[in-house]
C-alpha cells in the first residue's frame, strides 16, 4: 500500500501501534487512544538488525500473526493533515525500510464503551521477509534479547517498555507470550551480572 493510497481523500488516518510505537511513536499526531485489533496475535518472531540488534546478533521485536481467536491491545495514534505526510514518511524508513514491515488496514477497538470501531494503518512484518525468525521457546527468544543491542539502544528496553506499557494501560489483558519473554530475559540478565 502507497502512502497516497492510504490518504487519499482523507483528513485524517489512524495509526495502531503494538511495539515500540506504544512508547516511542516519535512522530506528531492529534490524539492517541489504547485499544485493541482483533484476529491477531503479537509475537517475537521478527528480527532487527537495525534498531535492536546487527548482522552477528539480530534482536527480537513483534509483529503481528493472524489468529482468528485472538486480540491485540496497543495504541491507535490520530494524525491529521500535513502530519499524515510526515508521519507515514517517517514510518515508511522506521518499519519498512530499515524493519521490513508491509501496512494493512485493520478495524481498531478503541477501549471504553460506546466507542466504536475506526480504521487504522498498521505495520505487520510477515514469514516471507528476510529478517523474520519464526517460533522459539520463550527461554530462546528471552536469552537472544537479552544479549542484542542496536542503533536505537538495547532490546532488553523494548521488551521492558512494551510489557511496562501493558502493566500501566492494559492491566486486565494478560499477554502470556510477552510476559513468559520478559521473565526469560530478566532471569538471562540476572546469570549475567552475577557472573561479572
Amino acid at each position: 500500500m502507497k502512502p497516497q493510497d492510504i490518504t487519499a481523500g482523507k483528513s485524517s488516518l489512524w495509526i495502531f501501534g503494538y511495539g515500540s510505537l506504544v512508547w516511542k511513536p516519535d512522530f506528531r499526531y492529534k490524539r492517541s487512544q489504547v485499544g485493541y485489533i482483533q484476529g491477531y496475535k503479537r509475537r517475537f518472531w521478527h528480527g532487527d538488525n537495525f534498531h535492536r540488534g546487527n548482522d552477528e546478533l539480530p534482536g527480537r521485536v513483534v509483529t503481528l500473526i493472524e489468529d482468528d481467536d485472538e486480540s491485540t491491545w496497543g495504541v491507535a495514534f490520530e494524525v491529521s493533515g500535513s502530519q499524515m505526510e510526515e508521519s507515514l514518511k517517517y514510518l515508511n524508513v522506521r518499519e519498512t525500510v530499515r524493519g521490513g514491515y508491509i501496512t494493512k488496514m485493520v478495524d481498531f477497538f478503541p477501549e471504553g464503551e460506546d466507542q466504536s470501531p475506526v480504521q487504522a494503518l498498521v505495520y505487520i512484518a510477515t514469514s516471507d521477509n528476510a529478517l523474520y525468525l519464526g517460533p522459539a521457546s520463550p527461554e530462546e527468544i528471552g536469552a537472544q534479547i537479552a544479549v542484542s543491542r542496536g542503533k536505537t539502544g538495547h532490546n532488553l528496553e523494548y521488551l521492558l517498555r512494551l510489557a511496562e506499557f501493558m502493566r500501566s494501560s492494559c492491566p486486565h489483558v494478560e499477554d502470556h507470550h510477552l510476559f513468559s519473554i520478559e521473565a526469560a530475559a530478566l532471569t538471562v540478565v540476572s546469570y549475567l551480572l552475577a557472573a561479572q
